[in-house]
């Protein structure tokens, strides 16, 4: 059999060091995959309140009814396969993010109900489950897996690769001990991960929940306020009460620099709509705030430096505290109306009607806030994107 070693070698108990730098590095050694696996298939007939799940290439094992809205097994149920905790189900899908399916171990539940056009099967003596999902995840197999293909996908998106010759597929495979290394590492990156994606979930939910309760209603009063502050708040134009209220218009491309002290921002949402630098000029002065005028109209957003926004991009210069007013005007959006491409005008936006404390104090409060969680909810995106980068230089050293 072929023998190789990985880019990055792990033993048990030891971090992650380069290939060669180990005294006394395991080859991995080739084999099929029915010789380390073998196929599971069918149910023993009781199959009520066994959940039925699917496979999403973007989301791994999902309740069939979180998916699709229903249950579609209907009357095929009785020949769902079912798989137990710790097996796995190849789904021979063809998607965007995975060409040549995916693998997931099934570890959600004791038992489910899986459909049957997936092949699945376990692993036998001694080899690790979480080892071969992340095997796929990397990529490697899809080589073996191309040459099995018989045509393109199906009407269904299947392809064409039949449980014999999957099971024939050849990969590397490293000792018992070794596949656990491998599959605890990323087992404790995906859980890392998940904790962040949690954590940046919650954020947003907590400050979707404050944004309905800090800003006042028809009755003039937010029902949660900073302590101190009892006022019934004031509805005006916002026209009425800021300083300035401008459209965005042509610049100079040809002074636009990829680096530079202002940026100029556009009508975009991506890359926080900047598409460039000016060195030595701006139109606006910080504190202020962005107003999208059109297509997703009216989304602000606040911003500390100075500069110089495009056509469609409305600005903001403001007494006010410009985090409290980004968050005022998404929390109270008026649409415009229009035949075509929605777009919001200087007078438009001018008319907006909004409710304003009576103490500037209490707008700071409130922006500080959501400042606060907005920084709090970058911070754990940039770490959740960082994690998914290093899994996947992980993914591309740790396989043969």
């Amino acid at each position: 059999m072929a023998k190789q070693s990985p880019s990055y070698h792990f033993a048990p108990g030891d971090t992650v060091s380069a290939a060669g730098k180990h005294s006394q590095p395991y080859p991995w050694e080739q084999r099929k995959l029915g010789e380390i696996a073998e196929e599971v298939k069918g149910n023993s007939g009781s199959i009520n309140n066994i959940p039925i799940l699917t496979i999403s290439a973007a989301n791994g094992w999902m309740n069939q009814k979180d998916r699709f809205s229903q249950i579609i097994a209907g009357n095929e149920l009785k020949k769902y396969t079912l798989l137990k905790k710790g097996e796995l189900s190849y789904n021979h899908g063809n998607s965007k993010l995975a060409k040549y399916g995916t693998v997931f171990v099934q570890d959600s539940h004791d038992k489910a109900l899986v459909p049957r056009v997936y092949h699945s099967f376990k692993m036998v003596a001694q080899n690790n489950p979480y080892f071969i999902e992340y095997l796929f995840a990397s990529g490697l197999p899809n080589k073996e897996l191309s040459k099995i293909v018989t045509s393109g996908a199906r009407m269904d998106g299947l392809l064409n690769i039949n449980k014999k010759e999957f099971f024939s597929i050849k990969l590397n495979n490293p000792s018992s001990e070794e596949q656990s290394s491998v599959a605890k590492l990323f087992q404790s990156l995906d859980k890392t991960i998940t904790l962040h994606e949690e954590q940046h979930r919650q954020l947003e939910q907590l400050k979707k929940a404050l944004l309905q309760k800090m800003f006042a209603d028809e009755t003039g009063y937010p029902a949660l306020r900073f302590k101190g502050f009892t006022e019934k708040w004031e509805q005006r134009k916002l026209g009425e009460t800021v300083v300035n209220i401008v459209a965005g218009g042509d610049i100079n491309k040809a002074e636009l620099l990829s680096k530079g002290k202002y940026p100029v921002y556009a009508n975009a949402l991506t890359n926080n709509g900047i598409v460039g630098y000016y060195a030595s000029q701006y139109r606006i002065a910080a504190p202020a705030v962005t107003v999208t005028g059109r297509g997703d109209i009216g989304i602000a957003k606040a911003r500390d430096i100075n500069f110089t926004p495009v056509v469609r991009l409305l600005a903001i210069s403001s007494q006010h505290n410009n985090y409290f007013l980004e968050n005022l005007i998404n929390t109270h959006r008026s649409f415009a109306e229009s035949t075509g491409v929605p777009q919001l005008t200087v007078p438009q936006l001018s008319n907006y009607k909004l409710y304003f404390p009576q103490k500037i104090n209490e707008e700071v409060f409130i922006g500080k806030l959501f400042k606060k969680m907005d920084h709090l909810t970058t911070l754990h995106q940039h770490k959740i994107d960082n994690l998914k980068r290093l899994k996947r230089a992980l993914l591309q050293k740790m396989f043969v």
